[in-house]
């Protein structure tokens, strides 16, 4: 008997990994869904066993997905695979209904202890069998990954991990929204850096980076702040920061090349 299971994520990248890191010996159907709302329309009209669930999405994010499963009664088991990997996440959608937390990149065999240790799946030894798609199922396979589409769901996952840090350090949830990657033209970098000098709510960090077979420049622009602001969510004693500006810039930026450096 095969398991009917839906993977919902605006990611293409994030949808092809998910499937090739299931079990190769457990029988599934597979489904995928774009957004929440195809998500849900499936899940109205045709059922599924098991939601592996993105939280960051167009149209309908992940969150208000386990909100209206929870309303209408809705019968799936549901498993939040996100690059949000906040505490506080992590505690909301288990709030709402989801029985585990995934973080991205999916580790392989964290994903079947999962499985097993809520009996979807059993590990039997048997040979790999092959999984009885249906042909949107194999087209959705076949697809071919675009490089901002690998950019974009890179940037999705260190934007998670720069949220849960920034997190733990200001004790705040970062309400974190959907990457975009595009290109820029040189002249528009050199309006933004332009932008940064003189103008005291405009701030800016950048990092080199090397690693993971990718490497680059970092720029972190901070808009609609100050060295006041700054002070005040990096938890200084004296809100009013009686510092001078420049230390209370040299600790952010001090902060952020951490931070990116980290990510």
């Amino acid at each position: 008997m095969k398991t009917h299971i839906l993977i919902c994520d605006d990611s293409l990248v994030a949808r092809k990994q998910m499937a090739s890191t299931l079990p190769a010996d457990w029988p599934v159907q597979l489904h995928f869904a774009e957004d929440g709302k195809q998500a849900l329309a499936f899940l109205q009209h045709y059922g599924a066993d098991v939601l592996f669930l993105d939280l960051n999405m167009p149209e309908l994010d992940g969150y208000g997905v386990l909100n209206e499963i929870k309303k209408q009664g809705l019968s799936v088991i549901t498993v939040v695979v996100s690059g949000d990997i906040q505490p506080e996440a992590q505690h909301k959608v288990r709030a709402l209904g989801a029985i585990g937390f995934i973080n991205k990149p999916i580790v392989k065999s964290e994903l079947a202890q999962l499985l097993t240790e809520y009996g979807l799946y059993r590990p039997h030894g048997a040979a790999p069998v092959s999984h009885n798609l249906p042909a949107p199922a194999n087209q959705e396979l076949d697809d071919a990954v675009t490089l901002f589409e690998y950019l974009q769901e890179m940037a999705n996952i260190a934007m998670g991990q720069a949220s849960n840090l920034l997190a733990q350090l200001l004790q705040v949830f970062i309400h974190q929204p959907i990457p975009k990657v595009a290109l820029i033209a040189r002249s528009e970098l050199n309006m933004a850096i332009s932008a940064i000098e003189g103008n005291t709510d405009y701030a800016a960090v950048c990092q080199g980076f090397v690693g993971a077979g990718v490497s680059g420049e970092a720029l972190l622009l901070f808009t609609d702040t100050n060295s006041e602001q700054m002070a005040k969510l990096l938890h200084y004693e004296d809100e009013t920061c009686s510092a001078p500006r420049s230390k209370c810039y040299s600790t952010c930026r001090t902060f952020c090349s951490a931070l990116l450096l980290k990510v």
